[in-house]
């Protein structure tokens, strides 16, 4: 019996060239998506493969090769680190752009209800880029759909929010997180694949966070064989980095 994903045999898989975007729609959707839409997700994956071993995940990855552990284990204590703080921000973006979207409140209304509620607005805002140094990974998520997307109203939305946060300060973009939830948002609600439920629901589910974890993977698992072909010893951290608090006497 051939192999089949979501009832598609794998010889048709490959005879029909889906790519893994469409091999993703198969298993996580259970459906066959548009072409644009499976580009799109490989686009998503090949700009969130990696950002440099700074960060929390890849950080983590390091320390754990360099002690030794197996890349299962590296690859697990580099993905536990991410949440809200880290890479988990697209549910919550998705979310928070979303209901504001459909609640009608324009752009201007929805940045100051989150300031009277003291939230910051997840998708929105970047340490180092700016409007006078953008993120070439947003300028490229927004000319994929821009050419490629029958319509983009929540992506539309967004930069019109970007465009009242930078007013404020110049950091304060749409950052890759916020561009990527509100872009598969508007694939999900406009590509025909789906009902207004069941797009709803994917994004309540976790799906867009999802494609996170499948995409930092990759880099994750380069930064473990890095370490291992460097042969790099135990890792210690900079005791000068270190600040003790001590108590009164």
């Amino acid at each position: 019996e051939e192999l089949c994903y979501s009832g598609m045999p794998i010889s048709k898989v490959f005879s029909e060239d889906i790519g893994i975007g469409g091999v993703l729609g198969l298993l996580w959707f259970r459906r066959r998506l548009p072409t644009y839409a499976c580009k799109f997700i490989e686009v998503v994956l090949q700009l969130t493969a990696d950002h440099g071993p700074a960060v929390s995940g890849a950080h983590n990855t390091i320390v754990t090769a360099r002690a030794g552990k197996d890349l299962i284990s590296s690859l697990a204590s580099g993905l536990l680190t991410i949440g809200p703080r880290f890479g988990g921000a697209l549910d919550d973006a998705a979310s928070m752009f979303s209901e504001a979207y459909d609640n009608g409140l324009g752009p201007e209304d929805f940045v100051d209800k989150c300031r009277k509620e003291n939230k910051l607005i997840s998708g929105i805002g970047h340490l180092l880029k700016s409007v006078e140094n953008p993120d070439a990974r947003v300028t490229l998520v927004v000319d994929f759909v821009k050419a490629n997307f029958p319509c983009c109203p929540l992506l539309d939305y967004a930069l019109k929010v970007q465009d009242v946060t930078t007013r404020k300060k110049s950091n304060l973009i749409l950052n890759v997180d916020g561009a990527v939830a509100c872009c598969f948002v508007d694939l999900l609600r406009n590509c025909g694949s789906f009902t207004r439920e069941e797009a709803d629901e994917y994004v309540q589910m976790g799906a867009l966070n999802g494609l996170f974890v499948l995409g930092r993977s990759i880099g994750f698992i380069g930064h473990y064989l890095d370490q291992k072909r460097l042969k790099q010893g135990l890792y210690r951290h900079p005791i000068e980095d270190i600040t003790y608090l001590v108590g009164e006497e």
